[in-house]
């Protein structure tokens, strides 16, 4: 019969590992600043909840697009979308609450009220429109008709979106040029090469100068792109009167006599609009709406190697998507050829309209049938990620206006976090004396045992402040404090096993071991209740309870790693000393004091004997087998 395997412990392994985690960790901090020492105050931080550093807190009021009082249905989506936006981690430490029927109260921390105010109003209605007209900021023109046809030219080309950049440059005689480098376009979600390159430079000939029978105060809808006959005369009108320009999202609501978000949301009527390059536009009634996106996806191109976004209708916006996208690919694509300097390149686009304001005027290329799609054109990261974000979230059922904005104090919560942190220094340093006390030697490996698990828990805050935008408040604070006492518990379990190991007569080696064995199922068993007690706790608690909650689960994580890399590899290396391994009585392992069935503290023979008897000996002491 084989003899059963012997297992060897390698706490050398595992002390290597938890070196590698922390390195790891280190340089996930640091990023791209690795040689950039200087920069490293920017990474390592950690982000505070509205209880712990300043932000602003805003009551909005809720109406229905008719302005009527809306459903709790619809409310609760809206607070839904606007948290989604807040708080897109989930761990950014804003709130949005609901007040009656139709109030939402919005806290953000570490935002002013303007950034507040312009993050949640970019959470308004979605509609997608086509472009009937189209004058790009400072573009002036000789063209006497007042209605732009097929081929016509701006002296500017424009940049309609975020994802369409230009430069500009006005010259004294008014004139505007501009080079257009990328153009956005939907595309079938299967292919997209289907698609012709938009004309990348614009051709110096392609600009045109001002004749001197020009007008000053000739009207804008003569010099647009696009075909003016479509608009009807109330949107040519306000047309001509809005003057966009470049960021401005709101003072041309003005203009236009918009009032209410009514005015510009209405599904079921044309829109005058403006984009952020300062480019206006007359666009068409909505023939599909936020509310009918499925699902929005940025993501690498395999092909390509360029970012692109996944648009996915649902069922009801299938039809309208396929008949308004196979009207522009047949009437206007063909005949525009991607040239944004013409009429039908611009009848061709669709603005994805967002509080009123164009975010970005796509081209059309070819007819989408089964309500997927792609926009391309030339995104970065950053552009493809906020334009998902606004088609996935932008699609409120609501209006609102703000009622109060108010920038809040930390005063209150630095006061109770110096309490809360004074409370805890005074519960570590009694877990420490008492280590000492009751543990001696082994009082090291609890103390360094608390140092890494603290350690461990800073670096995995500051990450997510980093990567997830992660906010620290009081409650999540309490979380960390309460994982002392986890860690605590888990090194107590273990030395007490290994202490009953010695007390039955066993050498400190394989005391350790047969320990170890006993109390891992323990500590296992513990922490896995307290991480399914945080993460239920996470799922159905609201508010700061689930900073608490988050913070505790993390900690039972941190606990695992720390007593299986640091605590039991750190004993079994002691065990291997003179001072351990001897039981010294100061080690904590000493088997006179734990009150052992049998020495084994010393590794030599003794042999007692009467002095000058020659009688045989009386007893023999053996460390090793512990025996008498």
């Amino acid at each position: 019969m084989a003899a059963p395997t012997k297992t060897v412990p390698h706490p050398g392994r595992a002390l290597a590992a938890l070196i590698a985690l922390i390195v790891i960790m280190l340089l996930g901090l640091v990023g791209g600043n690795l040689f950039s020492p200087g920069q490293w105050h920017k990474d390592f931080r950690i982000g505070l909840g509205l209880d712990l550093s300043s932000g602003t807190e805003l009551s909005m009021q809720a109406t229905t697009l008719s302005g009527g009082t809306p459903t709790a249905a619809d409310l609760n989506e809206a607070k839904t979308i606007i948290l989604s936006r807040v708080n897109a981690s989930g761990n950014t430490g804003a709130q949005v609450q609901t007040q009656g029927n139709n109030i939402l109260n919005v806290s953000v921390p570490g935002k002013t009220t303007e950034q507040t105010e312009k993050l949640v109003s970019e959470t308004a209605l979605l509609n997608f429109r086509q472009t009937l007209l189209y004058l790009p900021y400072g573009a002036t023109s000789s063209s006497p008709s007042s209605t732009s046809t097929p081929g016509a030219s701006a002296s500017a080309s424009p940049s309609a979106s975020s994802s369409s950049t230009a430069t500009t440059t006005p010259s004294p005689s008014a004139s505007a040029t501009s080079t257009a480098k990328t153009s956005a376009k939907i595309v079938p979600a299967a292919s997209t090469s289907a698609s012709p390159k938009a004309t990348s430079t614009a051709s110096p000939s392609a600009s045109a100068s001002p004749s001197p029978s020009a007008s000053a105060s000739q009207p804008s809808s003569a010099i647009a792109l696009g075909n003016a006959s479509l608009v009807n005369k109330q949107t040519l009108a306000v047309f001509d009167k809005v003057q966009c320009t470049p960021g401005d999202t709101t003072k041309w609501k003005q203009q236009a006599g918009y009032t209410t978000p009514e005015d510009y949301d209405n599904p079921n009527v044309q829109i005058v609009s403006c984009d952020s390059s300062g480019g206006k536009y007359a666009l068409d009634v909505a023939k599909v709406q936020g509310q009918q996106i499925a699902t929005a996806t940025a993501q690498l191109s395999t092909t390509s190697n360029q970012w692109e976004v996944l648009l996915n209708f649902k069922g009801d916006a299938v039809g309208p998507w396929a008949n308004l996208t196979a009207e522009q690919a047949s009437k206007y694509y063909t005949a525009g050829q991607g040239n944004p300097q013409t009429a039908d390149y611009w009848l061709a686009t669709i603005g994805i309209v967002l509080d009123g304001n164009v975010i970005t005027a796509p081209e059309t290329t070819s007819a989408i049938p089964n309500g997927a799609a792609q926009i391309t054109g030339g995104f970065t990261q950053a552009q493809a990620t906020q334009l998902q974000n606004v088609l996935q979230y932008g699609s409120l059922p609501l209006n609102f206006k703000i009622l109060t904005a108010n920038t809040v104090s930390a005063s209150l919560g630095r006061a109770q976090l110096t309490g809360g942190l004074i409370a805890a220094a005074i519960g570590l340093g009694l877990v420490v004396i008492y280590s000492f006390l009751y543990y001696r030697g082994l009082g090291l490996v609890s103390v360094f045992s608390l140092v890494i698990a603290g350690g461990l828990a800073l670096l995995s805050v500051m990450l997510l402040t980093k990567y997830q935008n992660f906010a620290l408040e009081l409650s999540g604070i309490a979380g960390l404090i309460v994982a002392i006492g986890i860690t605590a518990d888990s090194f107590v379990v273990f030395f007490e096993r290994l202490r009953d190991e010695v007390r039955e007569g066993k050498a400190l080696r394989p005391a350790v071991e047969a320990g170890w064995k006993r109390a891992r199922r323990t500590i296992l068993v513990s922490d896995t209740v307290s991480f399914i007690a945080a993460i239920l706790l996470y799922y159905f608690s609201i508010g700061e309870v689930k900073g608490f909650a988050y913070t505790l689960g993390l900690t039972t994580l941190i606990d695992v790693i720390v007593v299986f890399l640091f605590t039991k590899p750190m004993v079994t290396l002691l065990a291997r000393t003179k001072f351990y391994g001897e039981g010294n009585r100061w080690s904590g392992l000493d088997p006179a004091r734990l009150g052992a069935r049998t020495p084994w503290r010393s590794s030599v023979q003794r042999t007692q004997v009467k002095r000058g008897s020659g009688a045989a000996p009386r007893s023999t002491v053996s460390r090793n087998s512990g025996e008498a």
